[in-house]
């Protein structure tokens, strides 16, 4: 009997110091136990110096991209974004560096379920992160993750999970519990700096082809990636994807069918190709408006249309009226066939050069002053990818039909695919408006890669160009 009494004291003691809840209470605690507030109050009256996430990840970026180990006394202090309330989030928490407009998040991975009791949405964290490390989980995924080991594979080197032991002695919460306020933004704005950050989409809603589809897709085993789009009048619709994992409480709820605004989490498919949002719970979508119905290809009359029909596959472009211009390297556009349908491509990888840049440029287009022209086409990415290896749309009206680099060229606002898109995938362009511009136009196509071996650079491809009218 006595030996039970020391086992409970010892269980009570213990819970304490942890923050123990019954297995049916998952509520957020109101006050700190003593145990940890003395732990941050040792840590914010000690000789630590505190130090920025974006700094904090500078510390791996200058560290030719592996984990670095924090050998001085610095603390990191963030604002928790996500919950495993719902189970979409598993062992890992991220963290952003205020409550309010946000510059930089960071991902925090532990050995430990159900942390939204502790490390609740807003709540204001402490990381004591002498002895811990700041890489990746998985190498080449670009996020970037406070973990307590590190292991190395054939791939690479990688940070791990904290420990309990390493949690309980450097991760603290303050008794401050602060509303996040959602950073507004577009899908075409999301890069890899916003990973952690709590943000929000507009006018959006799920794409109309996932009308009786579920979050979650039974036959995957996983994560379930759901196509989320916003429409305007002119630029037809634009695309970020949405994940779910295969635990979510949510996974068999039916996607909703109208328009609205969902607020989530920044983050990444697990290798780390493609940026996708992950929301808390249900609570987060809010898709009860009327959908939105951007302008038709009907609604135009087709005045000049390029479908690659007749293309040769791997042939160097060479349409007549056309330009095929490389301003760098030695990688030219040229013409695809894959599965029946014809389109072009620059691919720039495996070239050799440190740089290419190529343009394709359309024959001329007259317009006179009182029309109204929009240019549309399709366009995909293929292969590794990177925030320097783009696509941009340029117009002119001084070009010679010869000399591209002494023309004046004008870039043009369209919908392209991104380091977001699926692989592979044509996106439309949406309607671009050409009607500011009279006389002879130009379009020209402009790819930007590098094409040496192991560079993050890929293909660009193009299909159905069209210029069209509507007065």
């Amino acid at each position: 009997m006595i030996k039970l009494y020391k086992y409970i004291a010892v269980a009570a003691v213990s819970c304490i110091m942890i923050g123990c809840v019954k297995d049916d209470d998952f509520s957020v605690p109101e006050a700190l136990g003593t145990e940890e507030n003395k732990g941050l109050e040792a840590l914010l009256t000690s000789d630590a110096t505190e130090i920025l996430i974006a700094d904090l990840k500078l510390k791996y970026s200058n560290n030719h991209r592996k984990p670095v180990f924090i050998e001085n006394d610095l603390y990191l202090k963030g604002y928790v974004t996500s919950s495993d309330k719902e189970s979409n989030f598993f062992k890992e928490i991220f963290l952003q560096d205020a409550p309010n407009n946000p510059t930089a998040g960071i991902k925090l991975i532990l050995n430990q379920v159900k942390t939204y009791n502790q490390y609740n949405v807003g709540r204001e964290v402490f990381i004591n992160l002498k002895g811990l490390y700041i890489g990746e989980e998985r190498v080449g995924n670009g996020v970037l993750t406070i973990g307590g080991l590190v292991e190395t594979d054939q791939y690479g080197t990688t940070v791990k999970r904290l420990t309990e032991k390493q949690r309980v002695r450097q991760l603290f919460r303050s008794e401050n519990t602060l509303e996040l306020i959602a950073l507004p933004l577009e899908f075409s704005e999301v890069t890899d700096a916003h990973i952690g950050l709590y943000v929000q989409f507009d006018n959006l809603e799920f794409a109309e082809d996932l009308e009786g589809a579920r979050y979650f897709d039974p036959v995957q085993d996983f994560d379930t990636s759901r196509q989320m789009q916003v429409c305007s009048e002119n630029l037809g619709y634009s695309y970020f994807p949405m994940e779910t994992k295969s635990f979510a409480t949510f996974k068999d709820v039916l996607l909703p069918t109208g328009n609205g605004t969902i607020t989530g989490v920044i983050s990444k498919t697990f290798d780390g190709s493609a940026l996708v949002l992950k929301v808390n719970d249900l609570e987060a979508v809010n898709l009860s408006q009327q959908r939105c119905t951007p302008r038709s290809i009907e609604d135009f009359e087709i005045i000049f249309q390029e479908d690659f029909a007749s293309a040769v596959d791997l042939k160097e472009l060479d349409l007549t009226g056309w330009t095929n211009f490389n301003q760098a390297g030695s990688v030219k556009w040229v013409e695809r066939t894959v599965e029946q349908n014809g389109f072009v491509e620059f691919n720039p990888l495996g070239s050799g050069n440190a740089s290419n840049v190529g343009w394709l440029i359309t024959p001329s287009i007259r317009k006179d002053a009182s029309a109204y022209l929009y240019l549309n086409f399709k366009a995909a990415q293929s292969g590794v990818r990177s925030a320097t290896n783009i696509i941009e749309v340029m117009v002119s009206t001084d070009f010679n039909g010869a000399d591209v680099l002494s023309a004046t060229w004008h870039k043009l606002e369209a919908f392209l695919p991104s380091q977001n898109s699926m692989e592979n995938e044509f996106l439309d362009s949406g309607f671009v408006d050409l009607s500011s511009y009279e006389g002879m136009l130009y379009i020209g196509f402009k790819v930007t890669g590098n094409g040496r071996k192991g560079s993050a650079s890929g293909a660009y491809q193009l299909d159905n160009i069209r210029i069209l009218r509507n007065d």
